[in-house]
């Protein structure tokens, strides 16, 4: 409460582009990160992240107030916020996507490197989700260029750290300004009176597998989703396929106490569907680089 009423004595009389206050912002950082189930600290230091850059509050000031721990995670917010993220242009003010796509990769090396406390690096994120929720209000120049720095730095940081419901949802948005028709095109396929169908056909896969796995006595929890847009049309360009022939754009997720349990289940589901030739990968085997385990099929 004293962070709040802080930054909103320090933000008094600035707007965001939207024209909605600027207070707006570092508390919808903040909410983020509480769903995160962040300490107090990293609450505290993220409703007050941009008080030493955009007011005539100091970081001492900040120290005095809410303590070193506090000033440090503000200070390291700050420090990556002055990064240079765009690679030098070279003479013809041409940069391949070859030299983009290693330069984003120090980068984010860089970024990680730099932050002595993962915390930081989860305040940026969050602050990076809230401008891309707010980017059309900006000119659309720039909305490409964040947009395509998002889908470079800041989704790959998230996937890296584990945090799927920020990753997907930079991955969306960023895709949104930078392929505007197939976002349209994706996300009117997905929605087309399908929702519905979509909702209740999860349903009863979920109570098959429940009624199935109680019969083998093994305890799990499930869960189920649609994919995001994103993720669809990465798949769609890895495989050249269209839209009709991608067949996972539902997901039911098992989760079980012993990695034993995931190959049991496997061939429970097996036994109750058909496995797709060529469609199944083993990240318990071989986990994703974010130290992600799992078995899809």
């Amino acid at each position: 409460r004293r962070a709040c009423a802080f930054a909103t004595r320090a933000h008094e009389g600035q707007r965001r582009a939207s024209g909605d206050p600027y207070i707006a912002h570092p508390l919808a950082v903040a909410h983020t990160l509480a769903e995160l189930r962040l300490d107090c600290a990293a609450l505290v230091a993220a409703v007050l992240h941009d008080v030493a850059e955009d007011t005539g509050v100091s970081l001492a000031e900040v120290e005095a107030e809410f303590g070193s721990e506090v000033a440090r995670l503000v200070d390291g917010v700050t420090k990556l916020g002055k990064m240079q993220w765009r690679p030098d242009e070279d003479g013809d003010g041409h940069v391949s996507r070859a030299e983009e796509t290693a330069w984003a990769e120090s980068m984010r090396k860089m970024f990680l490197a730099m932050a002595e406390d993962i915390r930081v690096v989860l305040i940026k994120l969050a602050d990076r989700l809230h401008n891309m929720r707010t980017l059309q209000y900006l000119a659309p120049e720039k909305q490409r260029r964040i947009a395509q720095e998002t889908l470079d730095i800041y989704a790959p940081l998230a996937n890296r750290l584990g945090i799927w419901q920020i990753k997907w949802q930079l991955e969306d948005l960023a895709f949104r300004y930078l392929e505007p028709e197939k976002y349209k095109e994706i996300g009117k396929s997905l929605k087309l009176g399908r929702r519905a169908v979509r909702e209740e056909y999860i349903e009863r896969v979920k109570s098959i597998l429940q009624a199935e796995l109680e019969r083998h006595g093994i305890q799990a929890e499930i869960s189920g989703r649609p994919k995001h847009i994103y993720s669809i049309y990465r798949k769609m360009q890895r495989r050249g396929l269209d839209l009709d022939h991608i067949y996972d754009l539902l997901a039911v997720r098992v989760l079980v106490r012993e990695v034993q349990e995931c190959y049991h289940v496997l061939g429970i589901v097996h036994a109750l569907w058909h496995p797709l030739p060529g469609q199944f990968d083993d990240y318990i085997a071989s986990p994703k680089e974010s130290l992600y385990q799992s078995l899809h099929t």
